[in-house]
């Protein structure tokens, strides 16, 4: 879309970043004001659509947009004063290390000030640099369309990631003629160019994966980023070749697929899917950096020298960074996918496979643990019941957020997504505590469907101002705390882990927390008994509102969660667990 080539108009900063941003299709930034943004308000108020999403927070921001860019599919933007600058590192940075793209604005104070120690003056370009593919610094009204073309450019192509812009208080209202504003429209969604891995190595992969004798395919997230769901399937279909995934990963074809192996690794996946892959011949990872979260620390797949492996990934760094491969295929997963089914297909006119259908062995390990009945202590329910409520229920335009913790373990194992694509969200590359809640926000913004947020209470309190935001916009998000008064994570690393027997600096005092969710004005209610279950959810995502429920849980040095290392010790010391 070409606006003022050959047809300069004068400008003050503050429009040509809004027209820009209206240019690439933006229609929502999240971000809280600051005196160094007024300026550019001032101009949004009277001359742009594009809505704004006040927090209370600019953490809070920074996470709802980043899982507002994995719904939408779309570069997200973000913006945040300069005395709040530091804030956004945490969504920030889990966008750099998810692959997802957000253009992050933070005004600052007039240009060279901060080295007159001028009020919340710091070298935003350099905090930033390390967790953004690039940080810009305007300092020029007649860069801003050239560098904002750059921004997405950057953001949405090869590897997707952040992009950082600092913009000075002086620039949003100085003035300059412009003659290139417009927009480059391949550079509104990501992925935005697709390169196809080399030919002679696709061909190599083929012919190692119709030798398997037992393949397996893991996706991580990377397969979503791409969109590679249709493409994986065909090709698991084609070959008749089991699906696993990473968390991060979850979805990329629907989980009651016959070839859907569900979640493996250490988050999450079953002893059923991690024996499978442990016992494959033949690796093909699609768009996973292989991390230690998804490899049971690099144990999954046993040892090295017993299995093949390939690896397609966008990222070069990635791949065979953590194993040894046959065939190191670098491209976008979907167009490399596309290309190699073509090749099969073309070269093997006849293939047949013999069908393998993994639904009864699914349906065998999650029934185990459906029926399993494990004892609960007194006044706490078991989460399994929770997802399995959540499963029964949980319509096909939902969207599920969750902390890193065990707030995304009992899910990732239990609940069945039906269909393929983005629609449970957590934050498994940096993994820092209170994202599920901005994510829920965030994700309200792309999504016309309900959203469950699963939290903590440790989690909860880094982001309870933000209910009042969640209630402002009065989105269908129900926020569901699975509540045990303690940092229930590194309590059950300490005492199943390092021995401890008494853990230090991990429970906390109890909190009214549905009184808090009143307060802002959540519709509420407590679980206290295995049959209200249901019911409770139901009326919740019936309500087109800010819904919030308690279930006391019992911590994990209790009832031990779908996590291989903690189920190892479990077994050790006759402790209940689940597998």
């Amino acid at each position: 879309m070409v606006e003022t080539k050959d047809c300069p108009v004068t400008m003050n900063g503050a429009q040509v970043i809004l027209r820009m941003l209206e240019l690439h299709g933006v229609k929502h930034v999240f971000g809280l004001p600051g005196e160094t943004t007024i300026g550019w308000y001032k101009e949004w108020q009277s001359h742009s659509s594009i809505e704004y999403v006040l927090t209370r927070d600019e953490r809070t921001a920074s996470f709802a947009a980043e899982a507002y860019a994995k719904i939408t599919g779309r570069p997200a933007v973000l913006e945040a004063p300069s005395p709040g600058v530091t804030h956004c590192t945490p969504g920030m940075t889990e966008a750099y290390l998810s692959s997802v793209p957000v253009i992050y604005f933070s005004s600052d104070i007039p240009i060279n000030q901060d080295k007159r120690h001028g009020l919340t003056g710091i070298d935003q370009t350099a905090l930033y640099a390390s967790i953004s593919k690039e940080s810009f610094y305007l300092t020029n009204v007649k860069d801003i369309p050239f560098l904002l073309r750059r921004a997405f450019r950057v953001a949405t192509s090869g590897k997707p990631g952040p992009v950082h812009i600092r913009v000075p208080i002086n620039i949003f209202h100085e003035t300059a003629e412009i003659r290139d504003l417009y927009a480059e429209e391949d550079y509104q969604v990501y992925p935005a160019h697709r390169p196809v891995a080399d030919h002679s190595k696709i061909r190599k992969a083929i012919e190692i994966l119709l030798a398997a004798k037992k393949p397996v395919i893991i996706c991580g997230q990377g397969a979503l980023i791409s969109k590679a769901s249709a493409i994986v399937q065909e090709l698991a279909e084609l070959l008749q070749i089991p699906v696993g995934t990473t968390t991060p990963g979850k979805g990329v074809i629907p989980e009651t697929h016959p070839l859907a192996l569900r979640v493996i690794g250490a988050r999450g996946g079953m002893e059923y899917s991690n024996d499978y892959v442990f016992n494959t011949d033949t690796v093909l990872f699609v768009g996973t950096n292989t991390d230690s979260s998804s490899t049971d620390h690099w144990k999954l797949y046993g040892n090295p020298a017993s299995k093949t492996f390939l690896h397609l990934d966008i990222a070069e760094a990635h791949v065979g960074n953590n194993f040894p491969v046959k065939v190191g295929l670098v491209g976008d997963a979907r167009a490399s996918l596309e290309y190699m089914v073509e090749l099969i297909k073309a070269g093997n006119p006849d293939l047949k496979r013999e069908p393998l259908d993994l639904n009864p062995m699914k349906r065998t390990a999650l029934e185990k643990v459906f029926k399993s009945n494990i004892p609960m202590p007194a006044g706490v329910m078991s989460p399994v019941k929770l997802i399995m409520a959540l499963d029964k229920i949980l319509p096909e335009n939902a969207i599920v957020t969750a902390e890193p913790g065990v707030s995304a373990i009992f899910p990732s194992a239990l609940l069945s997504l039906r269909r393929a694509g983005r629609s449970f969200i957590t934050n498994y590359s940096m993994g820092s505590l209170g994202y599920s809640v901005p994510a829920a926000l965030g994700a309200s913004f792309a999504n016309d469907g309900p959203v469950i947020s699963l939290t903590g209470d440790g989690s909860l309190a880094f982001v309870m101002g933000d209910f009042e935001t969640i209630c402002r916009s009065r989105k269908n998000v129900t926020i569901i705390l699975t509540r045990n008064d303690t940092y229930g994570w590194i309590r059950g690393e300490a005492i199943l882990l390092d021995n401890v027997d008494v853990p230090w600096a991990t429970d906390f005092g109890a909190v009214d927390y549905l009184k808090v969710a009143e307060g802002f004005g959540f519709k509420t209610a407590r679980i206290t008994s295995e049959d209200q279950i249901e019911s409770t959810l139901q009326d919740a995502i019936s309500h087109k509102g800010p819904n919030f429920i308690e279930i006391m849980v019992p911590t994990q040095d209790k009832i031990i969660p779908f996590v291989p290392a903690w189920v190892r010790v479990a077994k050790e010391r006759n402790l209940p667990y689940f597998s």
